[in-house]
């Protein structure tokens, strides 16, 4: 590698870390070289990815999006590519890490989908990147698919949950951000979770979320209601008004039981005065 090379790497890797830390002032922004002109996540909350969207699963099967959509239970969606240096696999040893404290396996609750953005990648690389990342997360063959496409279903896909990435030809390299996508049952964008670690909390609130109370036990969902996505700290924070909502249920039970109670001892009492007459 020549010196030039060396130096736009250099650079890249600096600002493309800026990015992923969420350095997004304006005097950060009009830093950023050329080359990531267009490298940046627009969120498109509440919009439906396109399920006709076709792809190369790692077996080499060709399949829709709309497959991953078809039991009722919400998708991770992840865009990296297979033979990045760097920025994708900190961003899935991250994942692992979040999906290790969780209660549940992929394919239970939810489903992960990972998407290379390169179309010049394959099956077979695919799934050695599947088998590679299977065995890290040490829970089996679970529901994670890596697959591969052309390019204008990759572009789409990015464009359609505002993943912006750009190919740097000095350094034959992606440059991108790094984000997870979570799309309910229906393919809805309901969530982005930033950067390359991801709180196992932060994972199952946001699973919730997109399972639209579709997945997850009662307890759960009570939780899910007493926190709220904080964009500013990218993960979910204490929401007072739902405690608040919680705590008021919670009041109306136990002075319905307290009464109850008092209820049941003035009958008991009466039978009691009732029957020694």
């Amino acid at each position: 590698m020549n010196a030039s090379h060396l130096l736009t790497r250099i650079t890249l890797t600096l600002a493309l870390c800026a990015c992923v830390l969420g350095v997004t002032t304006t005097a950060a922004a009009q830093g950023l070289p050329p080359e990531l002109e267009g490298v940046d996540i627009i969120e498109h909350l509440g919009d439906r990815v396109d399920r006709n969207l076709r792809f190369t699963d790692h077996t080499g099967r060709d399949v829709t999006l709309g497959e991953y959509f078809s039991d009722g239970i919400p998708v991770i969606l992840t865009l990296n590519y297979y033979s990045c240096p760097m920025l994708c696999s900190l961003q899935l040893n991250g994942l692992i890490d979040g999906l290790q404290g969780l209660p549940w396996r992929a394919g239970e609750t939810f489903r992960i989908v990972t998407v290379s953005i390169d179309p010049e990648e394959d099956a077979t690389l695919a799934q050695a990147k599947r088998d590679t990342y299977l065995e890290a997360l040490g829970q089996g063959d679970v529901d994670w698919s890596f697959l591969t496409g052309d390019e204008s279903q990759i572009r789409e896909l990015a464009a359609q949950v505002g993943f912006g990435y750009r190919y740097v030809r000095e350094v034959e390299e992606y440059a991108h951000a790094a984000a997870i996508f979570l799309l309910s049952p229906d393919g809805v964008i309901t969530r982005y979770l930033y950067g390359v670690q991801y709180r196992a909390f932060d994972l199952r609130m946001a699973v919730l979320e997109a399972g639209e109370g579709r997945v997850g036990s009662t307890v759960d969902r009570f939780i899910l209601s007493c926190f709220h996505y904080d964009p500013d700290r990218n993960s979910y924070a204490i929401f007072a008004f739902g405690v608040m909502r919680v705590g008021g249920v919670i009041t109306v039970l136990l002075l319905g039981l307290v009464l109850g109670l008092l209820w049941f001892r003035d009958l008991r009492r009466r039978l009691s005065g009732t029957l020694e007459t």
